[in-house]
C-alpha cells in the first residue's frame, strides 16, 4: 500500500513546472494582462526583484516576428517608489509558451511608479513581503 501511494505521489508530481502567475492588471488600452509570480520575490536592502508576465490579446510585431507575451524581471526600490526591467523575453505564443524570440538582459533606466498603476500595484506586491 505504501508503495502505491508512493508511486501515485511520484507521477503527481512529475508534471511540468509552470510559475503560478497572478493576475496583477490590465496595460491602459486593454490589449495586455499583467501576472507576477509572488515565489519569486527576492527581497535585499530596499531593492526587490520580481518576474511578471505581460500577455497580449493580440500580436505585436518586433523585429518582423509576432510577439504575443514576454516575461520580465523587475527590480524595486521601495524606498525611492521607481523601477528597471533587469532581462525580458519575448514569444510567440500566449503565456510565454514557444521558444523565446528576443532575449534581453540590459537593464533600462530606473522610473518611477505612479500610484494606482500595474507597476503601482506589482510594487505593492514585492514591497510588502
Amino acid at each position: 500500500m505504501k508503495l502505491l501511494l508512493f508511486i501515485a505521489l511520484l507521477v503527481l508530481s512529475s508534471g511540468p513546472a509552470y510559475a503560478e502567475w497572478v493576475a496583477v492588471g490590465t496595460s491602459d488600452d486593454g490589449n495586455q494582462t499583467i501576472y507576477a509570480d509572488p515565489e519569486t520575490i527576492r527581497r535585499k536592502g530596499n531593492l526587490v526583484k520580481l518576474w511578471i508576465l505581460s500577455d497580449a490579446r493580440t500580436a505585436k510585431t518586433i523585429q518582423g516576428k509576432s510577439v504575443f507575451s514576454a516575461r520580465l524581471e523587475e527590480q524595486f526600490d521601495c524606498e525611492e517608489e521607481r523601477y528597471q526591467i533587469l532581462a525580458s523575453s519575448y514569444f510567440p505564443q500566449n503565456m510565454a509558451q514557444g521558444e523565446a524570440l528576443f532575449i534581453l538582459s540590459d537593464e533600462s533606466k530606473w522610473q518611477p511608479v505612479a500610484p494606482g498603476t500595474v507597476a503601482g500595484k506589482l510594487m505593492n506586491l514585492a514591497c510588502k513581503k
